[in-house]
């Protein structure tokens, strides 16, 4: 091709450089924290060598979001910037934390262990940064280790399984059958899920252990059809983190029940079949840039980043405070693609959102369930509302 006006083409260039020169100068930072070599990101495969638990770290919702706000950005001359910091083994969020803040970051996303979350006490407590939590559903974070610094874009515990107890209650599925795994994380979903059939009204009427194993002297703790007979029930709650003995419950109960939990109907804050209120779009951009279906924390991850850049273009601002109190505040509200405005709750920080019932291929229900009614928000069916909060900031 020849250019027929080079001394045109030398001023736009000039100008876009003048232009992304500026920009630099006004540059509001997103850090995305990680740890190298976690084990909650290493494959887990059954003994036969398939995978059954294929976890993504959620970077590319916060890239995904990070995209959709540059034009945002550009009408308030800023440019909006994601940077990844992985910790190597043994080293110190904090001291991170701090190296990163004097460099100019000012929102952090926390994709971390749970041992990370306790050292890193003394910084979520501070006023001055944003830290979100976009991998920990655990409600002692939203409750007795909550922090003033700390949001959560990730659905609680208590969110997720008051979905399901919703949708039990309005099917008029009210005894339920619970088969509990060995892992703790087992025990917490089973507690969990005892909470919110007590706060719905529900009845369990039987709770029993399975184990992985193939001794035949486990037999009564490894056989689906004797670990579900004997009762009479509605429903079987599963609780099975780890996915090698849940993924052939169902169709294999003594009775033909539905089974909901860890396997059949699940609860998440996001499903790449949701078709409704904008998300085949949303999901079109995530995919463009990640090459895969978006997944819960990958949601939480856009969420958070989402968040802010919402918050900085309607206060007009970059100061921390006033983000912080803004994201907190009557007035804050932004489209998260579910069908209902969503902020984040005052006394502990965590989003307000639907939650969406799904099988492995098809959305069945959104939560709260319609009939589910509260004072000022329904959404606040969903978890701990305020007169029930344990987190004192």
């Amino acid at each position: 091709m020849t250019i027929r006006y080079p001394g045109v083409v030398l001023v736009l260039l000039f100008l876009v450089a003048l232009s992304e020169a500026a920009l630099a100068q006004n540059v509001f930072t997103f850090v995305y924290i990680q740890r190298a070599e976690d084990p909650f990101y290493l494959p887990h495969r059954a003994y036969t060598g398939l995978t059954l638990r294929d976890r993504h770290r959620p970077l590319d919702g916060a890239k995904t979001a990070l995209s959709e706000g540059r034009i945002l950005g550009r009408l308030l001359d800023l440019r909006f910037e994601l940077k990844e910091r992985t910790l190597e083994a043994g080293e110190d969020p904090i001291h991170a934390i701090e190296a990163l803040r004097d460099a100019g970051a000012k929102v952090f996303q926390l994709d971390l262990p749970q041992a990370d979350f306790e050292a890193l006490k003394p910084a979520l407590s501070r006023r001055d940064l944003i830290f979100f939590n976009v991998r920990h559903a655990d409600d002692r974070l939203r409750g007795a280790d909550c922090a003033a610094g700390l949001f959560h874009t990730l659905p609680s515990r208590a969110m997720i399984m008051d979905a399901l107890a919703q949708f039990l209650f309005k099917k008029n599925w009210n005894k339920v059958l619970m088969l509990v795994g060995e892992e703790p994380l087992d025990r917490e979903l089973s507690a969990a899920f005892k909470r919110s059939a007590n706060k719905f009204r529900l009845r369990i009427v039987g709770e029993r252990d399975f184990e992985l194993s193939t001794d035949p002297r486990r037999r009564d703790q490894n056989n689906i059809a004797l670990l579900t007979s004997g009762k009479d029930y509605d429903v079987v709650f599963l609780a099975d983190s780890v996915g090698e003995f849940g993924r052939y419950v169902p169709y294999n109960v003594r009775n033909p029940r539905p089974v909901i939990g860890s396997d059949g109907l699940g609860a998440s804050a996001w499903h790449w079949t949701w078709e409704r209120h904008g998300a085949p779009q949303l999901n079109q951009r995530f995919d463009r840039i990640a090459k895969r279906k978006m997944q819960s924390t990958d949601y939480a991850a856009w969420a958070a980043v989402r968040s802010v850049i919402e918050a900085v273009v309607r206060t007009k601002s970059t100061d921390v405070a006033t983000l912080r109190d803004f994201l907190i505040s009557d007035d804050f509200t932004f489209d998260i693609y579910k069908g209902a405005p969503a902020n984040f709750r005052p006394w502990d920080h965590q989003l307000r959102q639907p939650i969406l019932l799904h099988t492995e291929n098809a959305v069945i229900e959104r939560a709260p369930i319609e009939g589910f009614l509260h004072q000022k928000n329904n959404l606040d069916t969903l978890g701990a509302d305020q007169p029930e909060t344990g987190c004192r900031m």
